[in-house]
C-alpha cells in the first residue's frame, strides 16, 4: 500500500477514564475541585458528541479505545487515528497546575490509549503559555515514536510567532515534530474575548468565527521569522476549516511588498513560507452549492500538500470520509486522505493486522502500567513539595 493509499484522520478525540489516577496525590485536592478552564461557550445539544457512539458499557464517547477502532477506525476504513484528546488546556492562573496536566495528560495517553494499538498515534500536549516547561515536556515524550506532533490550544497570550514562544518550536523541531493547534479554548480561562470586537452572544457566534484565530496565530509566526529560525518546523491547524487561507496568504503578499522592510528576515513572500510550512485540516469542511468551487479553492491553497483529512469524532459536526471530497479528482484526494499526512508523521505503511478484542468495555481500574507515569511525574511533584 503506497502512501497515498492511506487513510489517515488527523484529528480524533479520544477520551481518556482513568485521567484522575495520574495527577500527583499534591495535586489531587486542586483537580477534584476545578479540574481544568472552563469556557463561556458551550453546545445547546447537551455536549460535543454524538448520541450513536456510546460504547456498549455505556461509558463516555470515545472512551473505549476497542470500540472506538471497531465503530470509528474499521467503519471508515482508516488506518491510523492522530489522538488530539478530550480538551486542550486553556490559559489558567497557575502554570504549574496546567504543566502538571499536561503531564498527566501525556502519560495516561499513553498507557490507555497507544499501548493499546499501533494504528493509534498520539499528540504531546502542551501548556504553550509556559514556554520554558512546555518545551521540557516535548523533550520528554519525544523519544517515544508513537508520538507524531505537539499540539497546544490555538488560543496564547501572546500571539505565537513572538520570541517568547521559541522554546517550543525548538524543542520540536529538534525532536522532528510538528506543532499543531487546536480550538476550543477561545474565552475561556483568563484569555481574553474570543474576537477583536469582544464577546459573542452565543454558542453559534463563537463556532462561526473560530478561523480567525488561526489567521493570527499564522500571520504572526510568518511575520515573525518562526520559520526561518526554524526551517524544518511544520505547523498544522486543526478544525478550522480552509477557505480562508487564500484572503490570508493575498493579503500577506500584497503588505509584504510594502512592508517588507518591517520583517527584514523574511527571505521570501509570506505565501511561500504558507505552503510551505503549514498544514491544514478538512473539517469543518466548507462546502459551496457549486461542486467546482470547492475544487477552485483546492487550488489556491495547493491542497495535495497542505490539506489533511480529519473527522473530528466523535463530535457532533463529525466529516464522514465517504462523503467529503466526492467531486474531487481521485490524485488530490488520495492526498487529502492520507498521502500528505503520511509523509509529515512518517506513516508511510498501512499497520499490521491486528487481534484485538471486539468492543471490549474498559474503565479506569483497568488502565494499569502507572510507574511509566509515575516517573513522569516525579519531578514536578518535587518541585512543588
Amino acid at each position: 500500500m503506497s502512501a497515498q493509499e492511506i487513510v489517515i484522520d488527523c484529528d480524533v478525540h479520544n477520551d481518556m477514564v482513568g485521567l484522575s489516577t495520574y495527577i500527583p496525590l499534591v495535586w489531587r485536592e486542586a483537580w477534584r475541585n476545578q479540574r481544568l478552564p472552563g469556557g463561556n461557550y458551550t453546545n445547546p445539544r447537551g455536549g460535543v458528541a454524538r448520541h450513536d457512539v456510546t460504547p456498549p458499557d455505556g461509558g463516555r464517547p470515545a472512551s473505549d479505545p476497542y470500540f472506538l477502532i471497531s465503530d470509528h477506525l474499521d467503519r471508515y476504513r482508516i488506518d491510523y487515528a492522530i489522538l488530539t484528546g478530550p480538551h486542550l488546556l486553556a490559559m489558567g492562573t497557575d502554570p504549574d497546575y496546567m504543566t502538571m496536566a499536561a503531564t498527566a495528560y501525556n502519560a495516561c495517553t499513553v498507557d490507555e490509549w497507544l499501548d493499546v494499538s499501533d494504528r493509534f498515534r498520539g499528540s504531546i500536549l502542551v501548556y504553550a503559555d509556559e514556554p520554558v516547561a512546555a518545551a521540557a515536556e516535548i523533550r520528554r515524550w519525544a523519544g517515544d515514536p508513537r508520538f507524531v506532533q505537539v499540539i497546544a490550544a490555538a488560543t496564547t497570550r501572546r500571539p505565537l510567532g513572538q520570541r517568547y514562544h521559541w522554546p517550543i518550536f525548538e524543542a520540536a523541531a529538534e525532536a522532528g515534530l510538528p506543532f499543531a493547534v487546536h480550538p476550543g479554548t477561545e474565552g475561556a480561562g483568563t484569555s481574553l474575548p474570543p474576537t477583536p470586537v469582544g464577546w459573542p452572544s452565543r454558542y453559534m457566534e463563537w463556532h462561526n468565527i473560530l478561523p480567525i484565530g488561526y489567521m493570527a496565530q499564522i500571520n504572526s509566526m510568518v511575520t515573525e521569522g518562526v520559520f526561518e529560525q526554524f526551517p524544518s518546523l511544520q505547523f498544522v491547524a486543526i478544525e478550522g476549516g480552509m477557505a480562508w487561507l487564500p484572503h490570508l496568504m493575498w493579503r500577506m503578499d500584497k503588505n509584504y511588498k510594502a512592508l517588507r522592510d518591517t520583517a527584514p528576515w523574511l527571505k521570501r513572500l509570506p505565501s511561500e513560507y504558507i505552503l510551505d510550512h503549514v498544514k491544514l485540516t478538512t473539517q469543518p469542511i466548507e462546502e459551496p452549492r457549486r461542486p467546482h468551487e470547492l475544487r477552485e479553492i483546492l487550488a489556491m491553497i495547493d491542497a495535495e500538500r497542505t490539506l489533511m483529512f480529519s473527522s473530528d469524532y466523535p463530535h457532533w459536526d463529525f466529516d464522514n470520509r465517504d462523503l467529503i471530497l466526492s467531486s474531487v479528482e481521485a490524485t488530490t484526494r488520495d492526498r487529502i486522505m492520507g498521502g500528505t499526512a503520511a509523509e509529515l508523521y512518517g506513516l508511510h505503511r498501512a499497520p499490521a493486522v491486528e487481534t484485538l478484542p471486539s468492543h471490549r468495555p474498559v474503565s479506569g481500574a483497568e488502565s494499569g502500567h502507572r510507574q511509566r507515569a509515575g516517573d513522569a511525574l516525579t519531578s514536578i511533584e518535587a518541585a512543588v513539595e
